[in-house]
């Protein structure tokens, strides 16, 4: 905002655009009432139709599959086999499963087999765990995606809704600028003032029309960039709802954010279920060196077989795995593991940091808006009696066209500082709520 104000006050006045249309351009989104659109609706339509948005929800529904995947090594494994075997040469044959039969024989057969962990001393609970901390850190980047969807689109709201008031001022000033220019023209033909004014005048004309087409411009730049917050390909063409700034101080310091921020920032969340992964993580590729201990069973029937053999077939038995030697591979895995873990730790301090930076700069910045509304409420009634002083002086032949043209200059700055002023506002409060994790 400050940098659009900048351009356009060195052209007269700043950038803004038609409320209803923009350049014969219709409302972009069908869902948004052709007689206005709220803060509140632009964010429902934004959560709804955000690309961001609906990628993160499905990347978080996605990871909690994770879970069910990692909790099926709990879950007893069974397959069915059919098998069919020719006479071969001597040895040995095998029935469904891999049951091994007594001779070889012509046969089919067919079963089931069952394999079922007795335990692995928690190496797949502790994949489990980290497995659910990984869901609990996707999910909170989802939020996170939400909060940052909101926060764009009211900071681009607020973009539109300053840039329209500084047209507004900037149209103001160029009827204001014909007006005179007419009056001068008419005073120049009765000699009664002279024609180098009246080409002044012209000027100032001009040149406050020229700031009405770049106000224009960056008001359809604005109303684009909000529909991309919004989630739509075509411009906002429909009246934005104004927003009043809140008239509640902030608190005396950011302390009260940082301890909101603590809790709530959806990232710091993030990382922390990610340390938490990644903690449960090392602690599983230890209890890779432990045994592990399984039950099998197999059975069938064999419907086509050999007089020799029997009509069925059951066997049960156990297997136990004790890891010996493996080229240090799994303690290579633990300290990769562990190593890893404390690299989160890590992250969460530094992430801990930035929330506090965040928070307290933005604090800052909305304090220093804060205290700006008053300062520019008053600096527009100094401007305009300055104005109404020096139209009268230049009525009644005592100031020159320079001394109005300075005086008017100053009335439209002040009146496009205070709109810039309770906008920036309005979207400093937005950036220290999304720093404490309120837009959640």
């Amino acid at each position: 905002m400050r940098a659009i104000l900048s351009s356009v006050l060195g052209c007269l006045v700043l950038a803004s655009a038609p409320v209803t249309t923009v350049f014969g351009q219709q409302s972009a989104i069908t869902a948004v009432p052709s007689q206005g659109l709220t803060l509140e609706g632009a964010e429902a339509l934004a959560l709804t139709n955000q690309p961001r948005m609906l990628a993160a929800q499905l990347r978080a529904r996605a990871s909690d599959q994770r879970i069910r995947e990692a909790r099926s090594a709990f879950l007893p494994l069974m397959a069915f086999n059919a098998t069919g075997v020719k006479v071969a040469d001597a040895g040995t044959s095998t029935a469904t499963g891999n049951i091994t039969t007594s001779a070889i024989s012509d046969r089919f057969a067919y079963g089931g087999n069952l394999s079922q962990l007795v335990s692995d001393f928690g190496r797949t609970s502790a994949l489990v765990g980290s497995v659910r901390a990984t869901a609990e850190a996707q999910a909170d980047l989802a939020t996170l995606t939400r909060a940052q969807v909101r926060l764009n689109v009211r900071e681009a709201y607020y973009r539109v809704l300053g840039t329209e008031a500084v047209l507004r001022a900037a149209q103001a000033a160029q009827a204001n600028r014909q007006l005179i220019s007419k009056q001068l023209s008419a005073l120049a033909a009765s000699e009664l003032r002279s024609t180098l004014d009246v080409n002044f005048a012209n000027v100032l004309e001009s040149e406050a029309e020229l700031a009405v087409v770049r106000a224009q411009s960056t008001v359809a730049q604005q109303r684009a960039r909000l529909a991309t917050a919004m989630g739509s390909i075509q411009p906002i063409a429909a009246p934005l709802a104004d927003i009043a700034a809140p008239d509640t101080p902030l608190p005396p310091d950011a302390e009260s954010y940082l301890q909101t921020a603590q809790a709530q920032r959806a990232d710091l969340n993030a990382v922390k279920a990610q340390q938490l992964a990644a903690s449960e993580f090392a602690l599983s590729e230890k209890r890779l060196s432990y045994p592990t201990l399984s039950v099998l069973a197999a059975g069938g029937e064999i419907p086509y077989r050999d007089h020799t053999l029997h009509d069925s077939y059951a066997a049960v038995g156990f297997n136990l795995n004790i890891p010996i030697f493996n080229g240090g591979l799994f303690a290579a895995r633990r300290n990769e593991a562990e190593l890893e873990a404390s690299a989160r730790g890590r992250d969460v301090q530094q992430v801990q940091l930035e929330v506090t930076e965040q928070v307290r700069d933005s604090w800052y910045q909305a304090d220093e808006a804060y205290r700006s509304l008053d300062v520019s409420a008053r600096l527009v009634a100094q401007s305009e009696e300055a104005l109404r002083l020096a139209q009268d002086r230049y009525d009644a032949g005592l100031g020159s066209i320079v001394e109005l043209n300075e005086a008017q200059l100053n009335e439209t700055s002040a009146e496009i500082t205070a709109a810039d002023t309770t906008y920036t506002y309005l979207s400093r409060r937005v950036e220290l709520d999304f720093a404490a994790g309120l837009l959640n």
